[in-house]
């Protein structure tokens, strides 16, 4: 990817995988104040969560999801039924990413190792 405005701070972050744990819309919430917390991340807002409730088709039943950080921000996105997710943090601040990727197998239940890019 070429870099361009190489003075503002951005790391990305693309966390993906099967879970096993139950996602409810309380669940996923705990997950961005608690991912947020571990990185030291500051957040300023509540967590904005959507679930499309039986529109659309049934495989992408689940939620979408977002917190705002001072830094920018977490989206997550997860197929209930499919029992899988997809995380992308974006901040203007350094994070650790060994330790953003420790937090969410945990969190999530995932028993091996889960797809990262960092961007």
């Amino acid at each position: 990817m070429k870099k361009i405005a190489p003075e503002i701070v951005r790391q990305r972050l693309l966390i993906e995988r099967y879970f096993t744990r139950n996602i409810t819309r309380d669940v996923l919430s705990d997950y961005l104040f608690g991912v947020a917390e571990h990185l030291n991340l500051k957040v300023y807002g509540e967590p904005t969560i959507f679930s499309p409730a039986g529109i659309g088709k049934e495989e992408n039943q689940g939620f979408d999801a977002f917190i705002p950080l001072i830094d920018s921000g977490i989206s997550a996105y997860v197929w209930s039924k499919n029992k899988f997710f997809s995380v992308i943090l974006y901040t203007c601040k350094n994070f650790d990413t060994e330790a953003a990727i420790t937090y969410t197998k945990k969190y999530f239940e995932v028993s091996s190792d889960m797809v990262f890019m960092e961007f």
